[in-house]
């Protein structure tokens, strides 16, 4: 049976084989969510990362490459740059592949630096391993080259096959190229314009975003104040105005307590349930149990009566029993901490996927305070 797993912020509970059993009364559930640094939940606004794309050939494959008209023609185009003509009918080899090139391209990078890569197979190769992409640009939505990439593909996976018999792990038909593309244009970081800069929370909320303004407000004044859930504008203070880059190293190390919404995700495929530390639920009746129907097939030889002229025939029989193990009805109070909720569900000895149907209908019934997330 796979493990329920609670999660509480960032603390997990981690799976009894491995450390042994874990005393729920010993663990402080009060604090829902830990303090951190402004830093870690924010980004400035205008320091983004741009995305960069690309299609490029990846030769020196083993016989796992494409055999396809998309790699003919590559292969053509590419020999044509270099002055050599290759008729259509000349190109047959499979050591290479058609591959899509994606990078995102950090902000604050200059040119001369290097990104990692991605290429995936376009076509119909079986893997990359041993493979290295040669030149390929990469370029941005406006249609202007950011990059270039080149180099040896790593792939993380591994494709093997004999006369009756393969065997594939992971994905071999995509891998990366670390550090394999060299940055040619700079995209701009406008941060700080007319002595403001602005913080956009990772994850809106309008408490998280007050408690960031009061936060900056104690220690530099009434400069900062919350724009909405997800953005917080500041007035950079007077010594601070030809140096905003000092401001906010030294902001960012500022620490609060962020707020969350509530919310249960769980996961039906695998039975995974994560729960927020701030979930609440109203006072609910709960009843589980297990209805069991077994069917039993007997063969029975039936003997005719004697001088009777009849035969033996052998029929069957059946028998249909149900069983309703592990009934209970269970009151659950208003609960006020995780763990409430945690010994609640344990104490139904429930599976994790007949506790993602209780937690679904406590929803249902307008108990469950927070918002369901099946995903």
């Amino acid at each position: 049976m796979k493990k329920l797993l609670f999660v509480t912020g960032l603390i997990a509970l981690m799976c009894e084989a491995a450390f042994g059993a874990v005393n729920l009364q010993d663990m402080d559930f009060r604090r829902v969510n830990p303090t951190v640094r402004i830093k870690d939940i924010t980004e400035v606004e205008g320091a983004r990362g741009n995305q960069l794309t690309g299609i490029g050939l990846v030769t020196g494959l083993n016989g796992t490459g494409d055999n396809s008209q998309m790699a003919v023609q590559m292969m053509r185009n590419v020999m044509r740059n270099f002055g050599v003509t290759l008729d259509a009918r000349s190109v047959r080899t499979r050591n290479l592949a058609v591959v899509s090139v994606t990078a995102t391209l950090p902000p604050y990078v200059r040119p001369g630096q290097t990104i990692d890569v991605n290429v995936n197979t376009m076509g119909n190769a079986s893997n990359l391993q041993g493979g290295v992409l040669i030149q390929s640009p990469l370029r941005a939505a406006d249609g202007q080259v950011y990059a270039v990439a080149q180099g040896p593909v790593v792939v993380g996976g591994m494709s093997a096959q004999g006369a009756n018999a393969s065997r594939t792990q992971n994905v071999p038909t995509a891998g990366r190229v670390p550090g394999g593309a060299i940055v040619e244009r700079e995209v701009p970081a406008e941060y700080s314009m007319g002595g403001q800069v602005a913080l956009l929370l990772r994850q809106p909320d309008f408490n998280t975003a007050q408690r960031i303004a009061d936060a900056i407000n104690r220690v530099y004044g009434v400069v900062a104040y919350p724009v909405d859930a997800g953005r917080v504008e500041i007035n950079l203070p007077g010594q601070y105005v030809q140096a905003p880059t000092a401001f906010l190293a030294n902001m960012g190390g500022l620490e609060i307590e962020p707020d969350t919404t509530a919310k249960v995700a769980v996961n039906e495929r695998n039975g995974t349930v994560v729960m927020g530390g701030n979930v609440r639920i109203s006072s609910v009746g709960v009843a589980h149990g297990n209805l069991v129907v077994n069917v039993g097939e007997t063969a029975t030889v039936v003997q005719p009566e004697p001088f009777s002229r009849g035969a033996t025939v052998v029929t069957g029989r059946t028998d249909i029993t149900a069983d309703e193990e592990g009934g209970s009805m269970i009151a659950m109070p208003a609960t006020t901490t995780v763990r409430d909720m945690v010994r609640v569900l344990n104490s139904l000895g429930a599976r994790p996927r007949d506790i993602i149907e209780i937690l679904q209908a406590i929803d249902k019934a307008g108990a469950l305070h927070g918002e369901l997330i099946v995903m």
